[in-house]
This record gives C-alpha cells, structure tokens and sequence, in this order.
C-alpha cells in the first residue's frame, strides 16, 4: 500500500537544519504485506537526513490478538509495538519511545485493558486513543472513521476519559472539522485529564467539502481557539496532507515539494501555534497516512520553513520539548 519509493524519489531535497533534535510523536506501524509499513520502512524514513531521535506510536488497529476476549484483543498491538521497540533500540539509532494504545473507553472492563496495556508496553504505555471520527456527508473518504453519531457526549465515554486523567494517562483523538464543537464539550467535561487532539481536527476538503477550504478554515480557527482555552488540551501539527484532506497531492505526478506544504498550510499551523502556544503543540508526521503526499524528508523541511519565524525557545517545544513533557520521554 505504502510502497511509493519511486514516486516520492521525483521530489529530492537537501535537509534543512540536519542537527536539530526531532521527537516524532505520532506514527503508526502495520505488520502486514498488504500495508507494508513496518521496522525496516519506518526507519528508512527516520534515517533519511533529519535528526529525529525518538518517536511515539500510535494505535492504528495493528497486530491485534486473534484470540480471547474482544476487550483484550487490543494488547496484542501493544505486544508487537513493544517488541519493535527493543528490536530497534538494538539496532542504534532512533527508536520508539513510547506508544498510545487502544480501548473501548464505554467499557466496564476498562481498569482490566488498562492494566494489561500496562503490563504489555515493557513501560511504553502513556495513554489510550478511541477516536470520535464520524462524518455523514457522503464523502467517499480514504481513511474513514467508524466511530458511533456523538459518541464526545456519551456519558460511559466521558467516564472512561476521566478515568485515564485520574491513572495519570492521556487521551489523543482525531476527527473531522465539524465535530470540533463536540470535542470542546467533551475537554470542559474532563479537565482532569490530558488530552491531545490529532491533525487539526482533519479539515475535510473532498465530496460535498471541495471547493470550501476557506469557508470551513473560517470556522475552524474560531473552534480552535475556543478549544485552546481548555488547558488540558495540546495539540498534534501534522496529519493535513492525508487524501482526505483534498489537496490533491496524492494523484499528481510528483509529491509535493516542502514550499508547496507550506504555501498550502502555513495558516493552518500558525493560528493553531498563536492559539495553544508552542508549548502546547507538537509537529507530527503521521507517517505513513501522509506519505501518500510527500517524503519523510519533506515533511520536516517544510516543518523547519514553517518554523523559521519562531524563536529558538519555541522551536525546541514545537520539534521535541512539548512531545517529551506530554509522552513523559527521557531526553
């Protein structure tokens, strides 16, 4: 699926700012032939000239058990993510440093997955993502989301939320731009715990969605900033160059090139730093969804393009710093 190698090679660029230290808080990882994106492919793209040392992965339904009970079958990606860890801690270089697993936060049993994401991680586990994505509009989407109508105001949901604050885990999620105003509910409603919104709240720009960008980035910078007013809310930059997303990248003859990334979502970034603070937001690649778009590498430049008008303080937070403090990372 992910085996665009010839393709994203028609974009070459030279690595802007090569020493600066990377933290990747959000890949994901699939031990299939069919997704083909595992150890060896995610460090290829680690290894490509950025100095990205650490990473987090993220639940992406990987490697689940085929066996037992159904609340439980999610620990075997948490088994298989741990175990790539190890693997490459032994091979030098940078390495998964922590991992966000899944569960069904509705669940009775939720204490039980808990503890045996626990027990499973060997010490990776932060925290768990059931992603709220749902959308109606007849869009034919690449990654569509499955998760129940308003499932944010779900009173069994909302308890599993609080429940990670108080076991001192977070809680990441994705989905789409016109849920934002569930997602602030849902962050009043649980100001004990951490939470870490992914992809911008995946502003859609195809199906009945084309044609609209402004219109709904309208919209969606008054959602931010009223979501950047809950400060148990941090925020993941990355994820906006997925098919979904409709800039088109993806069925181009060539990918995008990082001067294209930026000229494209530049706005995007920076009314989400000027909400949240620096210290409150992390870049991400969101490999591989992105790589559908764009290299490893040219994802970082135009991160580092983006970036360039920050201070150095600022940088630091947005490359590393707030990814360290949120996953609980040693430097």
């Amino acid at each position: 699926m992910f085996n665009n190698s010839d393709w994203l090679a028609k974009v070459a660029e030279a690595v802007i700012e090569p020493e600066r230290e990377i933290v990747d808080p959000h890949h994901h990882l699939w031990p299939s032939a069919r997704m083909n994106y595992n150890v060896p492919e995610l460090r290829v793209d680690l290894m490509s000239g950025h100095n990205v040392v650490q990473t987090v992965f993220m639940e992406c339904g990987a490697s689940y058990r085929k066996e037992g009970p159904d609340h439980l079958k999610p620990v075997g990606e948490t088994e298989f993510v741990a175990a790539a860890s190890e693997t490459m801690k032994a091979m030098g270089g940078p390495y998964i440093a922590a991992l966000v697993a899944h569960a069904d936060l509705r669940l009775p049993q939720l204490d039980e997955v808990l503890d045996a994401h626990i027990e499973a991680a060997k010490g990776l586990f932060r925290g768990i993502r059931h992603a709220g994505s749902r959308d109606n509009s007849g869009a034919t989407l690449r990654i569509p989301g499955h998760a129940p109508p308003r499932i944010y105001g779900d009173a069994d949901f909302r308890r599993g939320v609080q429940r990670l604050g108080e076991r001192g885990l977070t809680y990441d999620t994705w989905h789409y731009h016109h849920q934002n105003r569930e997602y602030l509910e849902l962050a009043k409603a649980c100001p004990g715990t951490t939470m870490i919104l992914d992809h911008f709240g995946t502003p859609i720009g195809i199906g009945p969605y084309a044609d609209k960008r402004d219109e709904i980035f309208a919209a969606w910078k008054d959602d931010m900033a009223a979501i950047a007013e809950c400060p148990n809310v941090y925020a993941k930059l990355g994820g906006l160059a997925m098919p979904d997303n409709g800039f088109g990248w993806d069925t181009r003859e060539t990918p995008a090139t990082s001067d294209e990334v930026v000229a494209e979502h530049e706005r995007w970034y920076d009314h989400m730093i000027a909400c949240f603070g620096p210290e409150r937001c992390m870049f991400e690649s969101n490999f591989p969804m992105d790589k559908w778009s764009m290299a490893y590498g040219v994802y970082w430049n135009a991160m580092k393009k983006i970036a360039a008008k920050y201070a150095e303080t600022e940088k630091a937070a947005l490359f590393a710093g707030t990814a360290r403090n949120v996953y609980s990372l040693a430097a």
